[in-house]
């Protein structure tokens, strides 16, 4: 069976701290409504709705994550980078004959404009999965390794029993990645090649 290799997407492929903190801005600057978007971007990984829940009302969310997920192109798109290794780990998921799929919590729209935008080329996106909810797609796709930032991507990767790959470049130590069960922890991406040879080797 090919490899197939699951990347979660913010502060693991893409560095989206810029581009959300400028939406969350304009979010604010639009409603009157005071959002610390410094503080929203030390909590990236969950749902848009949790952050929003921090500042609106529950009866505001679901609208707000609409005006959200509507300004988001214009406003985080243009300024997000990739992380450093990030077209380098899909390409040797690719050199290896196997397929590099992306499986995010952010809304998929928004998400396939980043690796639009950026060249990242991956087989297949799945959005709005957080969590264990990710598992759903790593077992459709048959992924066996999943890489992520975030513990909520550790516990993701346990319940689709796939290998954890957690890289320390989002809110989230490689101390405290270790501790939540990630079964191999990269300060970032640009050491995934390597790694995935080592594991090539021992599969």
């Amino acid at each position: 069976m090919a490899l197939t290799v699951g990347f979660d997407l913010d502060m693991t492929l893409i560095d989206s701290r810029p581009g959300i903190r400028a939406t969350y801005e304009k979010l604010s600057a639009e409603t009157g409504v005071a959002i610390d978007a410094a503080l929203a971007v030390t909590r990236l990984g969950p749902p848009l709705e949790e952050e929003l829940a921090y500042w609106f009302p529950t009866g505001r969310i679901p609208e707000m994550a609409d005006r959200y997920r509507a300004m988001y192109p214009e406003y985080a798109i243009p300024g997000t980078p990739a992380m450093p290794g990030a077209a380098e780990a899909i390409a040797a998921v690719h050199a290896r004959g196997g397929r590099a799929i992306v499986v995010t919590a952010k809304y998929q729209p928004n998400a396939e404009l980043h690796l639009d935008r950026l060249g990242l080329r991956a087989d297949a996106l799945i959005g709005s999965l957080w969590a264990e909810e990710k598992a759903t797609a790593l077992r459709e796709h048959g992924a066996t390794v999943y890489v992520g930032d975030h513990i909520g991507d550790v516990r993701g990767a346990a319940a689709a029993g796939a290998h954890s790959v957690a890289v320390a470049t989002g809110p989230y130590d490689a101390a405290a990645l270790t501790e939540a069960g990630a079964g191999t922890v990269l300060p970032d991406l640009t050491h995934f090649p390597g790694w995935l040879e080592g594991y090539g080797a021992t599969d």
